[in-house]
């Protein structure tokens, strides 16, 4: 199939093109994000290949669809960033990346809740300048402290083991109980109450209607007080403002976020000779308790051979009629 891959970056091109090795499909890499202004660069391709931060509304879709194009297929597991139902009311058929290892975004939780907590990014940069003193870098042991898992699917049951094995009581709220989560120990209870009980926060639930914004003010004032908040699922689940509002209050000890709300005209690309016009992400990376990262949780070797690897399966089994499975996305 020819296939426009938007967002593309090097090592897109690198591991899809391995995956195609038997050089089935043709691909074409296009570095920009598909929106409606760039949706064109498809024309004549049978599908489009997408990432995060693409914008495949129901615009874009009317127009690929004008163009040929018969399939998008995301290189994710989340697809909020489609509009399934334009998608399927066009005829246009969506396939996501069902799954990819876990252990990679769980892992990077844990690394981020660990460089918030001790400090680690400050300490770094004073021992670069020179600067070895302790003041302002004292954290607290995870040891025996309770840590909220919101979304306890098999990202948020890797985090949950982890966070078991440091030893600590663990709290879980979800849609629907897994087993594997109870049987480390990890108790459900509502959000309300997981916020009241932990020292950290961590989610890792996917971005819906009923989810945007579940970290809000509400929410964040009924938070012990001292929480860390981490977040490595999808930005739209913390109102921004709100978080800086805790944080300011000191409601928040810290906060640590590998994505953003507003993250899709400043992630995967380097700005920094420009002057960045988000003043909400300006004012977030000037606190001294905050770490953000560029939408990275997810970048392993491992994670991302098997994500291209099954965007090419997507490209194949639809061409050739197969059930989708799992993978397919309905709206």
């Amino acid at each position: 199939m020819k296939t426009a891959v938007f967002s593309a970056r090097r090592y897109d091109q690198t591991l899809l093109t391995r995956a195609n090795a038997a050089g089935r499909h043709q691909l074409l890499f296009l570095q920009d994000r598909l929106s409606p202004q760039t949706a064109a660069l498809a024309a004549g391709c049978d599908a489009v290949s997408v990432f995060v931060n693409d914008d495949v509304g129901a615009e874009v879709l009317a127009q690929l669809g004008r163009q040929g194009t018969r399939l998008v297929t995301t290189r994710s597991t989340g697809f909020n960033h489609i509009d399934a139902r334009a998608a399927s009311s066009l005829g246009i058929a969506v396939a996501r990346v069902a799954d990819y290892s876990p252990h990679s975004v769980a892992e990077f939780a844990v690394g981020l809740l660990l460089a918030v907590n001790r400090k680690i990014a400050r300490a770094s940069m004073r021992t670069r300048e020179g600067n070895f003193e302790l003041d302002g870098l004292m954290g607290f042991d995870l040891h025996d402290k309770t840590v909220g898992v919101i979304g306890t699917g098999k990202i948020g049951v890797i985090f949950a083991r982890i966070m078991a094995g440091f030893g600590c009581t663990v709290l879980g709220s979800d849609v629907h109980r897994n087993p594997e989560f109870e049987a480390l120990g990890g108790r459900y209870v509502d959000v309300a109450g997981l916020f009241a009980a932990s020292d950290a926060v961590s989610l890792h639930c996917p971005l819906t209607e009923d989810t945007h914004y579940l970290v809000n003010a509400q929410s964040l004032a009924a938070a012990k007080p001292g929480c860390i908040l981490v977040n490595t699922s999808r930005g739209g689940l913390v109102d921004t403002e709100a978080a800086i509002a805790a944080l300011k209050s000191g409601r928040l000890r810290g906060l640590a976020i590998d994505v953003y709300e507003q993250e899709a005209n400043l992630f995967f690309q380097d700005l920094s000779a420009t002057v960045i016009t988000d003043d909400v992400i300006q004012r977030l990376v000037s606190f001294p308790n905050v770490i953000v990262t560029g939408h990275q949780a997810f970048f392993t070797e491992e994670a991302i051979g098997q994500i291209m690897d099954t965007t090419i399966g997507n490209l194949s089994d639809f061409e050739d009629g197969l059930d989708l499975g799992a993978r397919r996305v309905t709206g």
